[in-house]
């Protein structure tokens, strides 16, 4: 196996990281829909972390990887249209699901308050937070993107 055998499967891994990680938080989007009490939303600190560093990890890894192959593959060049579009959404993708972070962190914060202050009761505005409706919509906008950049990658259309 040449070197760029291995970073295309490393670029593969890297996406299958990556969707992991975005199917993770739809687990958690799905879970914390039922959190009213500081103690429920704030249990999901550590898996919502988790699913985290798969993005994170899946995101760094396709973004280093594809542009090392867009360089190093003979046929193919980074201003080739299908890997612009690549990239285009890879940023959409990251933008939106920063936004989807912060919408879903408002329930976090509100929760460390309550427990702070000594609250462990079950909170009407802490549920409202938690399922957030623009928090659900910035997901599934992130989710698209992330399924626009993988079929473009797939088919690679212009190619």
């Amino acid at each position: 196996m040449s070197l760029d055998d291995w970073v295309l499967a490393l670029h593969v891994v890297s996406a299958f990281a990556l969707v992991a990680g975005l199917v993770f938080f739809w687990v958690l989007v799905v879970a914390v829909r039922k959190a009213d009490t500081p103690e429920e939303t704030l249990r999901l600190g550590a898996p919502n972390q988790l699913a985290g560093a798969c993005v994170g990890i899946g995101a760094v890894g396709t973004l280093a990887l594809g542009l090392w192959l867009a360089f190093s593959v003979g046929n193919y060049s980074v201003w080739d249209g299908w890997i612009v579009a690549a990239l285009v959404l890879w940023v959409v993708a990251m933008a939106l699901g920063s936004r989807t972070n912060a919408a879903f962190s408002q329930g976090a914060k509100k929760a460390q308050e309550l427990r702070a202050a000594g609250q462990n009761a079950p909170s009407a505005e802490l549920l409202a937070l938690n399922r957030t409706a623009s928090g659900v919509a910035l997901q599934a906008l992130t989710s698209l993107a992330v399924l626009l950049a993988l079929l473009d990658m797939i088919f690679k259309p212009g190619a």
